[in-house]
């Protein structure tokens, strides 16, 4: 596996196991792909970053100081406008930052990483993994 791209669900998932001290699927998850390259969506660089009172808190930078971020560039808003488009025809749209996070996934042609597989089953050749 070449390389993974995270959602919010799996960070946030991520952040409960380490407060509350133990090792859950996130943290098992990631063991088991430990070779891959773990990308984050500047979207959910944004969410993830709304969990925290200062982007210098040591817990934020620790965790996406892990990833490779994957920028919003023309490419990947191209594909977000065609996913919106083709799931706003088939009455299926999901909420506008997933759009983002799918394109993005889409973009880097990795699979997408989330704790909310029916929700993102919902794009056409998104590939998903859950953990």
């Amino acid at each position: 596996m070449e390389g993974l791209v995270f959602d919010t669900s799996f960070l946030i998932d991520f952040q409960k196991e380490r407060r509350n001290g133990n090792q859950g699927a996130a943290h098992t998850f990631l063991k088991r792909n430990r070779e891959a390259v773990a990308y984050m969506p500047m979207t959910v660089y944004g969410e993830f970053a709304e969990g925290f009172a200062s982007l210098t808190d040591p817990r934020f930078l620790s965790v996406v100081g892990a990833f490779e971020l994957c920028p919003i560039t023309a490419e990947v808003a191209e594909i977000y406008s065609r996913v919106t488009r083709e799931l706003r025809a088939d009455g299926r749209l999901i909420g506008t930052n997933d759009h983002w996070i799918a394109a993005c996934a889409l973009h880097l042609e990795r699979p997408l990483v989330t704790g909310n597989l029916d929700h993102f089953s919902r794009v056409p050749q998104l590939q998903l993994m859950s953990y």
